[in-house]
């Protein structure tokens, strides 16, 4: 398991853009892939995004495609999500994880708050 540190959450009218950060302690290798989830208040975690960390994989849920764009750095061992044309239901605590690809994720960050005004 790794350090995930999530920052560049905050308050944004809609129509606005977000770019989040997720900062592994540790290099992450090729195998694995990052995801970024969210969890509304009162409402169960959901996938927003991941990608490999080797290749050009990526996948996005169907709420935020074309809207989003999850990417990497790899010198850095950083992953990004880029918020576009935010909708005040994309108001949320997003969270980073880690894991194999293939697998479950087995490492979590402890999110960051986005809220997106009406």
């Amino acid at each position: 398991q790794v350090q995930l540190v999530e920052s560049g959450g905050g308050l944004v009218q809609a129509g606005g853009s977000l770019r989040l950060s997720c900062a592994a302690s540790a290099r992450i290798f090729s195998s694995y892939r990052m995801g970024w989830f969210r969890q509304a208040s009162g409402k169960e975690r959901e996938f927003v995004a991941d990608i490999r960390w080797s290749g050009d994989s990526t996948y996005y849920a169907d709420s935020v495609k074309g809207r989003f764009t999850i990417s990497r750095d790899n010198a850095k061992n950083t992953v990004y999500l880029q918020l576009n044309s935010l909708k005040p239901e994309d108001t949320a605590v997003y969270y980073c994880a880690a894991g194999r690809f293939g697998a479950t994720y087995d490492s979590w960050g402890r999110g960051t708050q986005v809220t997106v005004s009406s």
